[in-house]
């Protein structure tokens, strides 16, 4: 299997026909074929159903999708990072972050930093704290934005970013719990809740709870919280959640009330040890530091 063949595996992916592949990828249909048919021998799996009208992908096609877009993704940010140099400072720089008020302070840097080297292109990705670790992990990022103790940012080099998180919980403006400055432990008990579903939350919650995080009513999870607002919308649940993430503007049907005792949470941009950053990545973070000091 080499790069060649996940380029023609996601020209297909994408087309969902060997002519509209072909025709993309400027092959003939036979040749295109052929190298979907070795592709397959190799791994030994059928990747694709073919229908009288279009090609889809089975179970096995779609893992291999995000893999080869993956690996895709890979093989063109270290071809930037290869290009020769020249004077004027270019490349890429991936950022990915979760739902934090301290982008802000990072979004204004990338703006300054932008305006210095204006051929510098940057790419922010935004998932949940695992979906940014792993693609850490995979080299696909340069730079991670996590709320996170600093026990998980042992394997990476990190900066604490100003400005705290604060947790709390994002209901309708009619719900028995807005009548509340702020929500307790008990508070929680035996409503239905919607929760983020990374793996840290459980356990950083329950120290707070001063109870199990698995005694709570959770009805439903989220990754990022804009679907998480359409339920409670809805009224599936109230989300346990950060602070200045949702609109809880005086138009709309959600307000925010935050813990008590306040449980507030750091968030720190991380790069993986001994991993040699871009040169634009090294001076977008040189800026970070300067900011910070």
């Amino acid at each position: 299997m080499d790069i060649k063949s996940l380029r023609y595996f996601l020209a297909l992916a994408k087309t969902g026909s060997i002519s509209g592949a072909a025709e993309y990828l400027h092959l003939t249909q036979p040749t295109l074929s052929r190298q979907l048919a070795d592709l397959e021998y190799q791994l030994d799996t059928q990747l694709f159903i073919r229908g009288s009208r279009r090609i889809t992908l089975t179970e096995d096609g779609e893992k291999l999708r995000h893999r080869a877009e993956e690996i895709l993704a890979l093989v063109s940010k270290t071809e930037q990072e290869f290009k020769p140099s020249s004077e004027a400072v270019s490349g890429e720089i991936y950022i990915g972050c979760g739902e934090t008020v301290v982008m802000r302070h990072l979004i204004y840097l990338l703006h300054q930093f932008q305006q210095d080297y204006p051929q510098v292109k940057v790419h922010i990705i935004s998932a949940d704290g695992n979906d940014v670790l792993e693609k850490l992990e995979q080299g696909l990022l340069d730079f991670g934005v996590l709320l996170m103790e600093s026990a998980y940012i042992s394997a990476y080099e990190s900066l604490t970013l100003p400005e705290k998180d604060v947790w709390g919980v994002l209901m309708r403006k009619d719900n028995p719990l807005a009548q509340k400055e702020s929500i307790s432990p008990q508070d929680l008990r035996d409503i239905p809740l919607i929760s983020s579903w990374q793996n840290q939350v459980g356990d950083f919650l329950s120290q707070w709870l001063k109870y199990d995080y698995s005694e709570l009513n959770i009805v439903a999870t989220y990754n990022l919280i804009f679907n998480a607002t359409l339920m409670v919308e809805q009224g599936i649940g109230v989300a346990l959640g950060l602070d200045n993430l949702a609109n809880t503007s005086e138009e709309s049907k959600l307000t925010f009330r935050p813990f008590e005792p306040i449980l507030s949470v750091e968030s720190h941009i991380a790069w993986k040890k001994y991993r040699p950053l871009s040169k634009a990545a090294e001076l977008f973070l040189n800026r970070v530091r300067d900011r910070l000091k």
